[in-house]
């Protein structure tokens, strides 16, 4: 008996005074994780075995009562002998893959949900500063008007499928070492629903929807990021059999800009000076998503230098507050000069000094200076 080192409560995970309801569910779990189809673990159809034994002495309330009153030796003098264990005569394994959820009383299947669809909408940068609203185009399937999802033609009744004799799914056994496994599908003639129909809708040609195309709108916040997505729940595909349908899933792409650069929340920029602004300062306007904001540069403004614009960058998703704009200094050297240009550079080089181009103390030269 594969059991026979172990307490089969401690097995299934239990206490020993569990309820029926509660030793099923723990062997639901466990053979949904255990089960030689699906587990990769190589100790996997083993332990599945143990369980089931486990199961098969705690599910039947003659051999829980020997197994608690003598223990492995009782099941032994009992006549107990494991291996026989058949899951065709329960719903426990179609539970385990397949959730009660999707199994009616007669083993029928229910509504399912539709399928989700997904699309992209591109936006400009200044519109995902903003947030915007798109009106999208997508095919879908939806209820067929005509038969109302019947998939009947209006005036007819289905049938009982005679593929599944109206249960809905198919079942499948084979045999193992372990004993017998049942197998469950849904029926390929009614597609689960135990009904067919001798006379189609002419319209879905019996399958219940018809895809059709349809407009939505779409609400894109301020700050979206590209490639993130938004979820309208309900707008994807028509759900089978009555059941809801699924949603709509949006991918946002945002445009590069010809002057912004995002990163994250902040905004990167530029601006350019000419050699005369940088030496002697100068108020430029710079550009923001907002519009063009007058900054002052002080003289001797070096290429490089970064200025922040602070709160001017992208508002923050589902957060409060806003980016920075970082300003990158880009100073323009002449490429053309004519020949009074060059003659007044030149008087200018002439007239210069080491303290011309002396640069400023930066914060290790400040701290050095100020402990000495």
């Amino acid at each position: 008996m594969a059991t026979a080192e172990r307490d089969l409560y401690e097995l299934l995970g239990v206490e020993r005074g569990a309820s029926d309801a509660e030793i099923k569910k723990a062997f639901r779990r466990l053979a949904q994780k255990l089960h030689p189809d699906v587990s990769q673990e190589p100790d996997a159809q083993a332990r599945f075995r143990e369980v089931a034994e486990a199961y098969e002495v705690l599910s039947n309330a003659e051999t829980r009562k020997l197994y608690d009153q003598y223990g492995h030796a009782g099941l032994k003098r009992g006549g107990y002998a494991p291996g026989n264990f058949d899951f065709g005569n329960l719903s426990d394994i179609f539970s385990a893959f397949f959730g009660d959820d999707l199994m009616g009383r007669a083993g029928r299947t229910t509504a399912s949900r539709g399928g989700d669809v997904g699309l992209a909408v591109e936006i400009e940068l200044a519109e995902a500063f903003t947030g915007v609203a798109r009106r999208v185009e997508l095919e879908v399937a939806l209820t067929c008007e005509r038969c109302d999802g019947d998939g009947a033609e209006p005036g007819t009744t289905p049938i009982t499928c005679g593929t599944c004799d109206g249960a809905g799914r198919v079942q499948q056994v084979s045999r193992s070492v372990f004993g017998e496994f049942v197998r469950a599908q849904a029926c390929p003639t009614c597609g689960g629903s135990g009904r067919v129909s001798e006379t189609p809708c002419r319209e879905c040609a019996g399958a219940g929807r018809t895809t059709r195309e349809r407009m939505v709108d779409v609400e894109i916040p301020a700050g979206i990021q590209s490639g993130q997505q938004i979820r309208i729940r309900g707008e994807g595909h028509a759900g089978a059999q009555g059941g809801p349908a699924g949603d709509l899933y949006v991918e946002v792409r945002v445009a590069r800009h010809e002057h912004f650069e995002r990163d994250g929340d902040d905004i990167l920029a530029s601006v350019d000076l000419t050699i005369v602004q940088a030496a002697i300062g100068a108020r430029v306007p710079v550009p923001t998503l907002e519009g063009d904001v007058e900054l002052d540069f002080e003289p001797g403004t070096q290429p490089g230098e970064v200025r922040v614009l602070r709160g001017k960058g992208m508002p923050a998703l589902q957060r409060y507050g806003r980016g920075d704009q970082r300003v990158l200094v880009n100073v323009s050297v002449p490429r053309r000069l004519t020949a009074e240009q060059r003659t007044l550079l030149e008087q200018f080089e002439q007239h210069s000094t080491d303290d011309t181009y002396k640069r400023d103390e930066g914060f290790f030269e400040k701290l050095r200076s100020a402990l000495r």
